[in-house]
Formats: structure tokens, sequence, C-alpha cells
């Protein structure tokens, strides 16, 4: 898998907010690395699939929520 242009394709769809298109790519990616047997792309994938979900805890989460942290 060429992670750059898959991080690069997620990060598109958050930097336009459209959140449901962005996990479903990272989580295509990370069934193909798993299928594949590639444990060094799924690690990539989950850490792709973490930023998406650190974006979303940074515009939505309230102040109570991110001390939480």
């Amino acid at each position: 898998m060429d992670i750059k242009s898959y991080q690069d394709e997620v990060q598109g769809f958050v930097d336009r907010g459209n959140y449901h298109a962005a996990f479903n790519i990272a989580l295509s990616g990370l069934n193909a690395c798993q299928r594949e047997h590639d444990q060094t792309g799924v690690d990539q994938c989950l850490s792709v699939i973490e930023g998406v979900i650190q974006h979303l805890v940074e515009e939505f989460g309230s102040e109570e929520y991110l001390e939480q942290e």
C-alpha cells in the first residue's frame, strides 16, 4: 500500500469535514492490509485512524471532554 497516498486521501476528506468517508477509506485500507497479512500497513492505518479521531475530538469535544485527556 502507498501509505502517503492513503494518508493524503483520508486527510482530504477530513479537511472537507467528510468524516464518514474518511473513516470508510481508513477502514478499507486497514482491511486490505490485514487481508495481505501486512502488519506494518495495519499499524500505519491504525495511526491514520487515530489521527481522524483526534481531529474529531478537537473539533467537537466539549471543554469537559477535552480536559479528561
